[in-house]
């Protein structure tokens, strides 16, 4: 079983890219769980100082969900032509201690959802930056950007979506196999 953690960037109950967390849940392949960290909204902003020999609570939670996870799925939409500040956020409290972070050479990768006509492309690839700044395994070859999400998902669910139930679990495939390779000697 390849458990996928997965990170949404918009806090909205109902947003489109919580509602695709939830398709990719439900279409996962057989051998894939996936479950939604939602603890992200908990994350003080990161700061050093607060970040010793005891961290925040939140933080210590987020750490060991991300360390018992065979790969992270980040989920988010575009706010003002990057990633929410809430995701940038988690990605900094998780990729402490430097060099020996949970997000270290784990697999990762980005999809989502935004209502211009691009699906968010600008944020994805600000947010698989970060990501591989941060220590993690970044699945450059997995894209799903989905435009016009709020006139496309106005009246149906995305795991009721026949493109957007392929589109997630090739992505979810991919981070199954990354997960799976043997880690290269450095």
């Amino acid at each position: 079983m390849t458990n996928v953690l997965a990170l949404v960037g918009s806090l909205r109950a109902a947003s489109i890219n919580r509602k695709l967390a939830e398709a990719a849940a439900h279409h996962a392949p057989e051998g894939i769980e996936l479950t939604t960290f939602d603890g992200i909204v908990e994350l003080p902003f990161y700061n050093e100082d607060i970040d010793g020999d005891t961290p925040p609570a939140a933080a210590v939670e987020f750490r060991a969900a991300i360390d018992a996870a065979d790969a992270l799925l980040l989920i988010t939409p575009e706010y003002n032509g990057t990633i929410p500040a809430v995701l940038k956020n988690a990605l900094d409290w998780a990729s402490r201690p430097f060099g020996a972070s949970p997000l270290s050479g784990k697999p990762l990768a980005v999809i989502g959802s935004a209502f211009g006509q691009y699906g968010g492309v600008w944020a994805h690839d600000d947010a698989r930056k970060a990501a591989g700044i941060a220590g993690a395994k970044v699945l450059e070859d997995v894209k799903v950007a989905i435009p016009q999400s709020v006139v496309r998902f106005a009246e149906t669910h995305p795991r009721e979506d026949a493109e957007v139930t392929q589109l997630v679990q090739g992505a979810l495939s991919a981070l199954a196999e990354a997960a799976d390779e043997e880690p290269t000697a450095a």
